[in-house]
């Protein structure tokens, strides 16, 4: 992993005024549901028999999201949509604009979920050097960078899909993090957020996390554990249970598991890290929960699915035999289980961080 710039920007973009605003959405939540006092998650959503309307809602949720420029790279092309090249087949779904609107509108997801924060951990007002793994779009890294301008912050991927024009502190570079980290300095800060699809050995990549962190750095990931659960018993016939199983089944056909996020604390105390904290939230599928804060989160867990289910589908259900055509109607009954307020389903995510000792031990 170079340490040098590669790839889409090197840092040396056209300067130009950044403000600090962030992108993600105002949303007027009730602190309390963000607080825990001695435990680790917040209750689970209960179910709101008078639910009022949320098309408005959602509307406002699709206009807020924007699209980023990839035109200067080519890709691979299959079943209408883009790909990465390097390290082509590594990562499941496609880099085009519309899955980079999709990214967007998931950070906005991410940071809504814990009071329009970019991250829990408790870090200080700049730290010196910030990675971010597994960058997408980078709009995590670029609204970190705006945010804390004493900050350098790099981020990675294995898609140039990130805009040309930065913060002066914020980079990106082509790479995959399951290599060597070649970095030439440690880290103060490192983040990465919905990984679980990314890696065929995560312990690996929390290792060399802990290996590039600065004494008494910090890492935080954010994911989610899949698959997702219910209130009131699963619906075992519904279109969106069967598309968990076979998600699951599909991908590890793949070589890969998306049951290791359940692992993550594991992974960081066996790397070295201490003071591991690790806080749970629910995403709601639909607006079927009581509380502004559910209802905001589903609109949003919500779009997001539905923008991304046939990409996500189409590779990981084609190694189970279906056409791409059998993908697509399959997925159709997917996305309306995920609008009906009568399935009571919701996704349970993680967001943990531990820091490296700032002595040997």
């Amino acid at each position: 992993m170079a340490d040098a710039g590669v790839g889409h920007n090197n840092g040396s973009a056209t300067p130009y005024s950044w403000t600090s605003t962030s992108r993600t959405a105002s949303v007027d939540q009730d602190v309390s549901l963000l607080s825990w006092g001695s435990g680790s998650a917040p209750s689970l959503p209960s179910v709101d028999n008078e639910q009022t309307d949320t098309a408005s809602l959602s509307e406002s949720i699709r206009s807020s999201t924007m699209s980023l420029d990839s035109s200067l790279y080519h890709f691979i092309q299959e079943n209408g949509r883009t790909y990465h090249r390097y390290k082509e087949g590594r990562y499941f779904l496609p880099n085009d604009a519309a899955e980079q609107e999709r990214l967007d509108l998931q950070h906005q997801l991410f940071t809504i979920a814990i009071g329009s924060r970019l991250q829990i951990a408790p870090i200080a007002e700049n730290p010196r050097r910030v990675l971010d793994i597994a960058t997408g779009t980078g709009i995590w890294a670029i609204d970190f960078a705006a945010q804390h301008p004493r900050s350098q912050v790099v981020g990675t991927d294995l898609s140039p899909i990130q805009p040309q024009f930065l913060p002066e502190n914020c980079r990106f570079e082509i790479d995959d993090v399951e290599d060597e980290w070649t970095f030439s300095e440690p880290f103060d800060f490192i983040h990465g957020r919905a990984l679980m699809s990314c890696f065929n050995d995560p312990a690996a990549v929390v290792r060399q996390g802990f290996e590039n962190l600065a004494p008494g750095g910090i890492m935080e990931f954010q994911d989610a554990l899949f698959p997702m659960k219910y209130i009131d018993g699963a619906p075992t016939e519904s279109a969106l249970y069967r598309w968990n199983e076979m998600m699951l089944e599909g991908v590890s056909r793949l070589g890969r598991s998306w049951s290791n996020v359940e692992n993550y604390r594991r992974y960081f105390e066996e790397a070295g890290f201490e003071n591991i904290v690790e806080k749970r939230f629910y995403w709601p599928t639909s607006p079927w929960a009581k509380g502004n804060y559910f209802k905001t989160v589903a609109a949003y867990f919500q779009e997001d699915m539905l923008a991304g289910l046939e990409a996500m589908s189409l590779k990981v259900l084609g190694v189970l035999g279906m056409t791409p055509d059998q993908v697509r109607e399959f997925v159709e009954d997917v996305k309306k289980d995920f609008k009906d307020t009568n399935v009571h389903a919701y996704l349970e995510v993680t967001y943990i961080y531990g820091y490296k000792p700032s002595e040997p031990s």
